[in-house]
């Protein structure tokens, strides 16, 4: 296999391929990507770790079509210190290969075509989804999946997709995030999807609707998600496993609601956990009519204490809350308005932007005993 390829877009889908491509070295196969020839204008770069495979094309210069599987995190390393000129691929009779670029000249170890995984087969992706709602959908709610790789079925993201519209729901136990776009417009689906997406595939399909506009096709089957992202597809192997019964956790009795003005509310939580214990980061609200008392301490190190006006006018309440889990919510948001609902000191606050953008979205959060 002989091929010429710009180094931008070298560079490009070598970035994203790289965060499929298996870090632990358990399967040395896996530390590889596989490049081929498509037709003569065009190459396909794959990077998988059995879990998440990634499919990109680009554009080349094809002299002599074939495939080559290289070291993946190696030939990412050269591809970014290159110059800005076109690069040159040679595969050599023992699966090494040769990369020119101007006067630079590499030679890569490689292994042979056969020992890379086949990669599972493509199926349709009949749904298409505005990229916009998709990445939305994740970024309110990715912060909020477990990173305990015990609990297996909270390690990844409720979807689902009908005609009433497309909801994504994460929780780890401590608490929860739903979002819900009901007008798809033009997009409703004829196929009904509800799946559960591991953390990974939801990182690696931030980074591919970062720079698209437009929409992606989606597709599943009994153990597969597929996402068509432009020229780039994205297979995932689908979680099993009893998702737990989130409407459950909705709160339902929240009859006390006060109203804060997000970017202040965030930026005094912020100041007043730099005091509050490393390992809880345990902070007090105090509500009164009209006014939010935020308070953190530690016997070590001190205390904190501020003051944030609100729309409340019920009794005064205490409640314990984990700072991080309160600040991973209020950096998704915009600025406006957030409405804050709760019974008392010892059931779960929601917390939802006060103004309506065309999203349901509700974040659930468990106090903490002070």
């Amino acid at each position: 296999m002989e091929f010429t390829i710009s180094k931008t877009s070298l560079q490009k889908e070598l970035g994203l391929v790289q965060g499929t491509v298996e870090k632990k070295n358990t399967i040395p196969a896996l530390s590889n990507i596989l490049i081929e020839s498509v037709g003569e204008g065009s190459i396909r770069i794959t990077g998988t770790d059995l879990d998440v495979t990634l499919r990109c094309e680009t554009e080349a210069e094809i002299k002599t079509p074939g495939s080559m599987c290289v070291g993946a995190r190696k030939l990412f390393d050269i591809a970014r210190v290159l110059p800005d000129a076109p690069v040159s691929f040679r595969k050599e009779e023992n699966n090494w290969a040769t990369v020119k670029c101007e006067r630079s000249n590499f030679r890569i170890a490689g292994i042979d075509r056969d020992n890379f995984p086949e990669v599972p087969s493509f199926k349709s992706a009949p749904v298409k989804l505005s990229s916009g709602v998709f990445k939305t959908l994740i970024d309110r709610t990715i912060f909020a999946i477990t990173l305990e790789e015990s609990r297996y079925t909270l390690s990844g993201a409720k979807f689902m997709l009908s005609k009433s519209g497309a909801r994504m729901v994460t929780t780890d136990g401590h608490r929860l995030a739903y979002v819900e776009r009901k007008d798809l417009g033009e997009g409703t689906p004829a196929e009904e999807i509800d799946v559960l997406i591991p953390r990974k595939t939801l990182a690696e399909l931030t980074k591919l609707t970062s720079s698209f506009e437009g929409e992606i096709g989606l597709g599943a089957d009994e153990n597969h998600i597929y996402f068509e992202v432009g020229p780039r597809l994205l297979i995932s192997r689908t979680l099993t496993g009893q998702f737990p019964n989130y409407e459950m956790v909705m709160p339902k009795t929240n009859d006390k609601r006060a109203e804060f003005d997000s970017a202040q509310l965030g930026q005094a939580i912020r100041r007043v956990a730099l005091m509050a214990d490393d390992r809880s980061h345990a902070i007090r609200f105090h509500l009164t009519p009209g006014s939010l008392h935020i308070s953190s301490q530690t016997a070590e190190e001190g205390e904190a204490r501020e003051t944030v006006t609100t729309e409340y006018a019920g009794d005064e309440t205490e409640i314990g809350f984990n700072a991080a889990y309160l600040q991973d919510f209020l950096n998704v948001l915009s600025d406006g308005s957030v409405a804050f609902e709760f019974k008392d000191g010892n059931s779960q606050a929601q917390l939802s932007p006060a103004s309506d953008d065309g999203y349901d979205y509700k974040y659930v959060v468990m106090p903490m005993r002070l």
